[in-house]
C-alpha cells in the first residue's frame, strides 16, 4: 500500500513568543516494512536532520526572534509492505525494558499482565494482552491528558490511543518483554478515525512485532512509522517550550488517503 500524508499543525499564541524551541520527529525512515519515496518539511525556517538515541530522525527548529504563531507542516509519500508482520534491527532491545514514569507498572497492572499472560512470553499471549486491554479501558477521547499515567488511564478504565499503548508496555515490561512506544500515522477508511496514531511493538523472537490495542490490530498493515522511544515524550512528533507567549491553542489537520501504485507493464519480445 502505499500512503500519501499530509500534516500540518499550527500554534497560536496569546502574546509574543520571545523565543521557542520545538523538537519535530516528523520524518519516517526506511525499513523492512516502509519505504519513503518522498517527503518533506514545511517549516519557517531551514533545520538540518539529525538523529536521536534512539535512531529517529530529528529536526530542532529555534525561533530566536519574537513571534505570535508557528506552522509545521510535513508531506510525502511511503510504501508499506502489507504482509510483512515484524522488523529486524541490529541495535540491542533491551534497554526498551526500562520503565518511565508514564510506563511505571503498579500492582493493578502487573496483575493485569500475570491473569492474561500467566507464563506465557510468545505473541499469542501478548495478543491476549491487546484485547484485554482493549475491553477494560474504553477509547474515550478527552478523557485523559498528555503527561497521564498508565496506571491512572487503566485504574480510571478509559483513554486514548496513547494511554492504551503505555498500558501495554508497562505490563509487557513488567513481564519482562521489551517494548516500545510507537507514533506514526493510520490509514483508516473511517473518516472518523485520527489519522495521528500510537501503537507499540514488543520485541519477541529477535524481531519487533506491533501491538495496536486501540484497534486490536496485530498486524500493521496500514500503519506508517515516524518514531520510537520508552514512551510518549521519546516519540511524540511535535514536542518543545517557549519564553512568554501566554496561552497558547494548537490546530493539527493530518490527511492520510491510498496512493495507487504506478503498474509496470512488461513486453514480451
Amino acid at each position: 500500500m502505499r500512503l500519501s500524508i499530509s500534516h500540518e499543525t499550527t500554534y497560536h499564541y496569546e502574546d509574543q513568543v520571545r523565543a521557542s524551541i520545538q523538537y519535530l520527529r516528523l520524518t519516517p525512515h526506511d525499513s523492512e516494512r516502509q519505504h519513503v519515496l518522498s517527503w518533506q518539511l514545511d517549516l519557517p525556517r531551514p533545520v538540518r536532520a539529525q538523529l536521536d538515541p534512539f535512531g529517529n530522525i530529528l529536526h530542532v527548529l529555534t525561533m530566536d526572534e519574537p513571534h505570535e504563531a508557528i506552522i509545521i507542516g510535513a508531506r510525502g509519500q511511503v510504501d508499506i509492505d502489507e504482509l510483512r508482520e515484524a522488523e529486524h534491527e541490529s541495535q540491542s532491545a533491551l534497554p526498551f525494558l526500562r520503565f518511565t514514569r508514564l510506563t511505571e507498572a503498579d500492582e493493578a497492572l502487573r496483575a493485569f499482565a500475570a491473569k492474561t499472560c500467566k507464563q506465557r512470553r510468545d505473541r499469542t499471549a501478548l495478543i491476549d494482552l491487546m484485547h484485554g486491554l482493549n475491553q477494560h479501558m474504553t477509547y474515550t477521547p478527552g478523557s485523559t491528558e498528555v503527561d497521564t499515567r498508565a496506571a491512572d488511564a487503566f485504574a480510571g478504565r478509559a483513554g486514548v490511543c496513547q494511554d492504551h499503548t503505555h498500558a501495554f508496555l508497562a505490563c509487557a515490561r513488567s513481564l519482562g518483554v521489551p517494548s516500545r512506544y510507537v507514533s506514526g500515522y493510520l490509514y483508516s477508511e473511517d473518516c472518523e478515525h485520527l489519522a495521528s496514531h500510537a501503537w507499540a511493538e514488543a520485541w519477541l523472537d529477535d524481531a519487533w512485532y506491533s501491538f495496536d490495542v486501540t484497534n486490536e490490530l496485530a498486524r500493521p498493515e496500514r500503519h506508517l512509522k515516524l518514531a520510537v522511544g520508552l514512551d510518549y515524550l521519546d516519540a511524540c512528533p511535535v514536542r518543545g517550550m517557549r519564553r512568554g507567549g501566554g496561552c497558547e491553542q494548537m490546530h493539527a489537520k493530518v490527511f492520510v488517503s491510498p496512493t495507487p501504485a504506478p503498474v509496470i507493464s512488461v513486453q514480451q519480445q
